[in-house]
């Protein structure tokens, strides 16, 4: 069997309706088997990810967090993504991690933006200056192409080095928003739910550790709640085990994932406040990374 070695430069051939239907076929075939393996050393984080979808195939993904690495003037994330053929287990590819982080991240994303966010959202708030936010722009872009965005940062620099209008009261941006993306490493709340406003949509990308949120209780318990993957998200992540066990939301209250009936997991009203939490797992690296395979293997 052909082994593929992936490199970034593959970006090329990628496109964010193409991720968009791979996701869909994806989410089309049988629950994966996935499982999450978190290594710590102080503020160190090694972050071991497989997933198995029979009828895709199978991926393990490994990363490193190393927040210290900024001021060394190295990323703070390096990794590696492989691929497993569904039926033989053999070794199929070595994918650029950080081309299947990019997309899969904002593709995650922009795949529960495109179904609850208002067809009319034109002011888009990032929470966040990093490569996400970046990475969220070009994503909007490909559904809203009227777009205006604002950015908002504890670091002005950083978010003055985006280009966009730069906001330096966080309330008055929320409140001026059509969608919020939230996209930072924060360990407690940075968006308030009296801040919210009737129609907005907020995706929350940032928090992947259970210490780890962007918004309050109070924002939680005012939306209607989505989530990527109820078993990835509801007791792993803070921004939905804290609410959780504050008895702020129930489980019940979370509306729908990506494996549900799609008609559940979309917009009622003009005037509901929509939350998608991105918890990102294995299963949508491994989507992600099978589609750009193929658009490899097809140039």
């Amino acid at each position: 069997m052909s082994v593929d070695f992936v490199p970034f430069e593959a970006e090329r051939l990628l496109s964010w309706s193409g991720l968009m239907e791979a996701f869909a076929a994806g989410h089309r075939l049988p629950q994966p088997e996935i499982k999450d393996l978190f290594l710590y050393r102080g503020a160190d984080t090694v972050l071991d990810r497989g997933a198995w979808i029979d009828g895709l195939g199978a991926l393990v993904k490994v990363a490193t967090i190393v927040p210290g690495n900024a001021a060394r003037g190295l990323p703070t994330i390096h990794g590696s993504v492989t691929l497993y053929d569904d039926v033989t287990g053999e070794f199929t590819g070595l994918v650029d991690f950080h081309l299947v982080t990019k997309w899969k991240t904002a593709g995650d994303s922009l795949y529960a933006a495109s179904r609850l966010a208002r067809k009319d959202a034109r002011r888009f708030l990032l929470v966040g200056a990093g490569n996400v936010a970046r990475s969220m722009v070009d994503a909007y872009r490909s559904v809203w192409p009227e777009a205006e965005f604002t950015v908002w940062s504890r670091s002005r620099g950083s978010a003055e080095a985006m280009g966009l209008p730069v906001a330096d009261d966080l309330e008055a941006a929320v409140r001026a928003a059509d969608v919020i993306c939230c996209a930072t490493m924060a360990t407690s709340p940075l968006v308030k739910g009296e801040w919210l406003q009737p129609g907005q949509h907020l995706d929350l990308i940032g928090a992947y550790k259970p210490d780890m949120r962007e918004v309050d209780d109070a924002a939680m318990a005012r939306a209607r709640v989505f989530v990527d993957a109820r078993a990835t998200t509801l007791h792993h992540i803070g921004e939905m085990m804290e609410p959780l066990k504050s008895g702020a939301i129930t489980e019940a209250d979370i509306v729908a994932d990506f494996w549900d009936d799609p008609a559940l997991f979309l917009r009622r009203s003009e005037d509901e406040v929509t939350i998608a939490k991105n918890g990102g797992g294995a299963h949508l690296d491994l989507m992600t990374a099978v589609y750009i395979q193929k658009a490899w293997r097809g140039r």
